[in-house]
């Protein structure tokens, strides 16, 4: 049910522990999130669509309400399952943090330098409105994108979702993707007919990424939770051929190339 993977030539001794589900690009956002802070972490993979019940068997307490809305609503299966409790799941010592939200600050407070979150004010503010953007809004959308275009068969992700930015989609067998897939897009309400309302969404998200880029709120010289929040939702957006190629031609690629390159490029 669950699997360790060393992160970092970390070993299973490591104190911070990150639980995650293949391929999340919001377990990703936290990984990235760590990097950047040099915290040594291992990762343990849990299985996808038990991964809620097997973080609460490990001392996370989930979310006494839901934490995430589908169309300005949470559908009660999503519901249950924020109760329960959620990935991207921090082990450190006796710290249990769930949400990248509250792992940004964890981390803040425990190393603040490189800072997630700017000193100034002004700055921060301006993060901290992309932060959210991209939590509650292009998160969602693109994991509903994916998760309609696979209504379609895997054939319909560049690869098969099988590897890309974040490797494979769900679960790295094929079999297990395909049967995770099924029941993930009914629980954030993503059928195949949602796919082009969804898909009519990205150009004007991508505007607002490019503009966010043009003010120097995103993919200045010091990152911060900002970036870590867009880029693996672009990411998983690119595991469509035709968003791959839209979001390469524009200032987005760019930062996302930077944050999360692809994987034959990576150093």
């Amino acid at each position: 049910m669950a699997k360790g993977d060393a992160v970092n030539g970390t070993s299973s001794s490591t104190r911070a522990v990150l639980y995650v589900i293949p391929g999340s690009h919001a377990c990703r956002s936290a990984m990235l999130m760590l990097e950047y802070k040099s915290i040594p972490y291992r990762t343990v993979e849990l299985l996808t669509g038990l991964h809620p019940l097997l973080v609460r068997l490990r001392g996370f307490p989930g979310h006494r309400t839901p934490i995430r809305e589908v169309d300005g609503h949470t559908p009660r299966p999503l519901a249950l399952t924020d109760r329960a409790g959620t990935v991207p799941a921090l082990s450190l010592d006796t710290e249990r943090i769930q949400t990248n939200h509250e792992i940004a600050r964890f981390l803040e407070r425990i190393q603040p330098e490189p800072e997630l979150l700017p000193a100034d004010p002004e700055h921060r503010m301006a993060v901290e409105e992309v932060e959210r953007w991209a939590d509650e809004v292009l998160q969602m959308t693109a994991r509903r994108l994916l998760l309609a275009t696979a209504a379609r068969g895997l054939d319909a992700m560049r690869d098969r979702g099988g590897k890309g930015r974040l490797g494979a989609l769900l679960a790295r067998n094929e079999l297990r993707r395909a049967f995770a897939g099924r029941g993930a897009r009914f629980l954030f309400s993503a059928p195949g007919a949602y796919e082009q309302q969804l898909l009519d969404q990205i150009p004007a998200m991508l505007d607002r990424v490019d503009g966010w880029i043009d003010t120097g709120v995103l993919g200045a010289p010091a990152l911060t939770v900002a970036d870590f929040m867009v880029t693996p939702s672009l990411a998983l957006l690119s595991y469509r051929e035709d968003l791959n190629s839209q979001i390469a031609a524009r200032a987005a690629g760019e930062l996302l190339q930077r944050v999360l390159p692809e994987p034959a490029q990576a150093a």
